[in-house]
């Protein structure tokens, strides 16, 4: 009997994740949802609004609800690997998620009324309209200019907290004025505005959940004081690309980013440590904790 042949690793699926940022009186918050404990993927865990990239995501572009055209889209993504379809749906993505999960809507009005009701927009996805005809309906363009590719994280071959692999855009966007985060009692449960060190420090006490790429995120977040510093920071960069390898060390698990001496990426991809090791539940610097913000 030949011995079986090693399962091929899923291919990677097409996602998009919107990291909505806000300035408080004591300084700069990011929004974060809780996962649905009951959820196939990441349950109970504190995520950005997001998910995957739907086909209608791809295929309607029409220039009637988009505020740039869709080169600009895929010019501004950075990936010459990857076709303008996909790059504008990504964007499309990022914002109808942002709809669907928190109840935030980036875009404009196109008619002579000057304002749109978010709560409406939202229930008439929630009654099954696709996203596009919603957009007809109420007149609306949506604001992708206020969208910034952050970064692409890919889920690795032997993933760590989720069964599914995924290769994520993350995008970061100011919130908009006037509206309101709520979750959406289906896929999340809960909903917080929290400055990113704060929300560490919750994870690090035990108090919310988060996987590795939120961790490494809200590190990278917490070096910018204002929105406007990430998006400027995000606007001036080729969004880094973060495959991240993981192997046990002394019994533990290791996950490592590139620039690791064990990564095969010798160039560093993000500030801070180059690893997290699992540990008590939690993951970690090997440094301990304040090495996030080093």
């Amino acid at each position: 009997m030949q011995p079986a042949l090693p399962a091929a690793p899923e291919t990677p699926r097409d996602s998009a994740t919107v990291v909505l940022l806000r300035d408080a009186p004591e300084g700069m918050e990011v929004l974060l949802l809780r996962r649905h404990a009951q959820a196939s993927t990441m349950a109970g865990i504190y995520v950005f609004p997001g998910g995957k990239l739907d086909e209608a995501d791809r295929i309607q572009h029409s220039a009637e609800w988009l505020d740039q055209p869709c080169a600009a889209l895929h010019a501004r993504l950075g990936e010459p690997g990857t076709d303008t379809a996909t790059a504008t749906g990504l964007h499309v993505a990022a914002l109808r998620e942002a709809l669907e999960e928190c109840g935030l809507l980036l875009a404009e009005p196109t008619g002579a009324n000057q304002a749109f009701d978010v709560l409406r927009a939202r229930a008439m996805l929630r009654e099954g309209m696709p996203f596009a005809d919603m957009l007809a309906a109420l007149q609306l363009r949506l604001q992708t200019r206020q969208l910034a590719p952050w970064s692409r994280w890919i889920t690795p071959l032997s993933p760590t907290v989720s069964s599914r692999r995924f290769d994520t855009r993350f995008f970061v966007a100011q919130a908009p004025a006037g509206q309101t985060a709520l979750h959406d009692n289906e896929e999340t449960t809960e909903s917080v505005w929290v400055a990113p060190r704060a929300a560490l420090e919750q994870y690090r006490d035990g108090r919310i959940d988060l996987a590795p790429p939120q961790i490494m995120s809200l590190a990278h977040l917490a070096r910018h004081a204002s929105a406007a510093s990430v998006l400027h920071a995000a606007r001036c960069q080729r969004p880094p690309t973060i495959l991240p390898e993981a192997f046990e060390q002394d019994g533990l698990r290791t996950i490592c980013y590139p620039g690791d001496p064990l990564h095969s990426v010798p160039e560093r991809a993000l500030p801070g440590p180059t690893r997290l090791c699992y540990q008590a539940r939690r993951f970690a610097p090997e440094e301990g904790f304040d090495a996030l913000f080093c």
